[in-house]
């Protein structure tokens, strides 16, 4: 059994995920997205979803994009 890097959790079913090289464990997603999951820059949610990102800075979406000063960004639907 492996052991979740957040809470420390034994569970038969972890899973790991690879990003920039790295190797993280987790045992549910909820604390794979506490662990990975961007900030938003402006509102501090954390992004779960698609977010926007404007020269290297992450925002949950277009309107906190704009609330940082960033013109021309505009969200999809």
């Amino acid at each position: 059994m492996a052991t979740c890097e957040v809470c420390g959790n034994s569970y038969g079913m972890t899973f790991e995920v690879h990003a920039q090289g790295a190797v993280h464990v987790f045992d549910c997603f909820s604390c794979a997205i506490h662990r990975m999951a961007p900030l938003c820059e402006h509102c501090r949610v954390q992004i779960i979803g698609q977010g926007v990102e404007v020269e290297g800075h992450w925002y949950c979406g277009a309107h906190c994009a704009r609330a940082e000063g960033k013109v021309g960004i505009i969200d999809r639907v």
